[in-house]
């Protein structure tokens, strides 16, 4: 278009841009510029952290996940990086939009922790100076020699209230999110007319409290009234810390797995696929869902 076409072409559109319509305009370019979906796009990962540590026991740890027996935290809901697997981990989602956390997740659960272990296990992550933390914590509080030795309430809020004081004094910027405990009874109900679940379990002396082959069911109903206490106390202690932590509203226990999320190595702690399912029920609960 030469000169005289653009100008001829323009000349109507100023014309028609009187000082009122002018106005007009620049607000408009204004409002849609403050949209916040736009502002979101702008800067797609400004707000992820980077940098994360997981407190908890053996399910972070990816215990008995698959193939041999041992520990696999390269499979874990929280903290796992192996990019073969299906578990879409919380660290693989955040460093999938922001690479600043990659190589800077820390996995500080240890096999057989109970809640008791939960301010130590604080006390490191704070050490590692993270932005955020994810808990996951209790079920060896609840799978004791029998429902008369699991842990006293009492005791397991004392524990998690220290642990979370010990984080918000040491990351009072970092970002807490605290898991439910899976649902004991479920995994029985599931299992228990599996033959080969009930000789693992008597062998190897899983959660003897809730799937010990002796117990009425007055003593597992004690084992789900202990559970839900310590759910609670959960939520109760979290919400303590506002915009700090975030419980997942129980939604871990609510969900009802399958056998099949479940190892067939000891038919206690989540199979591959349990820990996908793990990863996708926290994360939908968790600071940065969408």
């Amino acid at each position: 278009m030469g000169e005289i076409e653009a100008a001829r072409f323009g000349r109507p559109i100023l014309n028609w841009l009187s000082p009122t319509r002018w106005r007009m305009f620049a607000l408009v370019i204004v409002a849609v510029a403050l949209l916040p979906g736009r502002a979101a796009m702008a800067e797609p990962g400004a707000s992820l952290p980077a940098s994360m540590a997981a407190i908890g026991d053996s399910i972070t740890r990816a215990a008995d996940v698959c193939c041999y027996y041992g520990d696999h935290p390269g499979q874990s809901w929280s903290t796992g990086n192996a990019w073969w697997d299906p578990v879409s981990s919380h660290y693989e989602r955040i460093r999938a939009v922001n690479p600043a956390i990659s190589g800077r997740a820390y996995n500080n659960a240890a096999d057989g922790a109970q809640m008791a272990s939960a301010p130590a296990q604080a006390a490191t992550t704070v050490a590692e100076s993270v932005d955020y933390v994810t808990i996951l914590m209790g079920a060896n509080d609840l799978c004791t020699s029998s429902s008369a030795t699991m842990t006293p309430t009492a005791s397991f809020r004392d524990s998690f209230e220290a642990a979370l004081k010990t984080l918000h004094d040491g990351l009072p910027n970092a970002h807490v999110f605290v898991a439910s405990i899976p649902n004991l009874y479920q995994l029985w109900q599931v299992l228990h007319t599996s033959w080969s679940a009930r000789a693992v379990w008597a062998y190897a002396g899983i959660c003897p409290a809730m799937l010990s082959s002796s117990n009425t069911e007055a003593d597992r109903q004690q084992v789900v009234i202990r559970e839900a206490e310590f759910n609670q106390v959960l939520a109760d202690v979290c919400a303590s810390y506002l915009d700090y932590c975030r419980w997942d509203g129980g939604a871990l226990y609510q969900y009802a797995f399958r056998a099949s999320d479940v190892s067939q190595l000891d038919y206690f702690h989540p199979s591959i696929s349990g820990q996908a399912k793990l990863a996708d029920i926290t994360w939908a609960t968790s600071w940065w869902s969408r």
